[in-house]
């Protein structure tokens, strides 16, 4: 913008006028990522303590906007519909929550416990995303399973699970939320499955 453009817009600006179109104003709706486990169980004596280190996420998967994929495979991200956190600190907490309920560890803490534990499970969140076109909601976790020991961690397994959930071809976001909740729901039963045979 030239010098006397730019005086000519003075007058404009100082009355409250504006040179830009309005933008409508949407309000942001945020989602919780809690799937839920049918029923807890106890832990048998003697279980081993699990300690989780903080579920990382896979580039792309770092913001809170809702994740849809296109037809053509692309990735498109919801910015008004969002997680209410980071999706990979949802799905820690719910890692964590839900592994505490499955009977196979006495105890399940988070990175930075003092507690002395038996197994480490270090995971990132490799796909949290709905895709309309083929009526799904996928999530998918990926990681090692580790057994301390005095100077070093062996590895005890390498760990890839995914989960899908259905999902309406014209659904809107909050059921898009929902099936993707779902989706993880079924990748941590599955990862649960196998940890309970490496567990011992």
């Amino acid at each position: 913008m030239n010098r006397r453009a730019l005086i000519a817009t003075l007058p404009l600006l100082a009355a409250g006028c504006t040179i830009f179109p309005d933008r409508p104003n949407v309000p942001v709706r945020r989602y919780p990522l809690s799937p839920v486990r049918s029923a807890g169980q106890g832990a048998r004596p003697g279980a081993p303590v699990l300690l989780v280190r903080r579920v990382r996420s896979v580039p792309g998967l770092q913001d809170l906007g809702l994740r849809r994929v296109r037809p053509d495979g692309s990735y498109e991200i919801l910015v008004y519909e969002e997680w209410i956190a980071p999706p990979a600190d949802l799905a820690d907490a719910a890692l964590r929550a839900w592994l505490q309920s499955s009977g196979l560890f006495s105890a399940v803490v988070p990175q930075g416990s003092r507690a002395d534990a038996d197994l480490v499970l270090e995971l990132q969140l490799t796909a949290l995303e709905v895709l309309p076109s083929f009526g799904r909601a996928r999530a998918g976790l990926s990681g090692v399973l580790l057994r301390e020991e005095r100077l070093a961690s062996r590895v005890v397994d390498t760990l890839a699970v995914t989960g899908e959930a259905p999902l309406a071809p014209d659904a809107e976001a909050p059921a898009m939320a929902l099936a993707m909740a779902q989706a993880l729901a079924v990748a941590i039963a599955s990862l649960e499955t196998r940890l309970a045979s490496l567990a011992r």
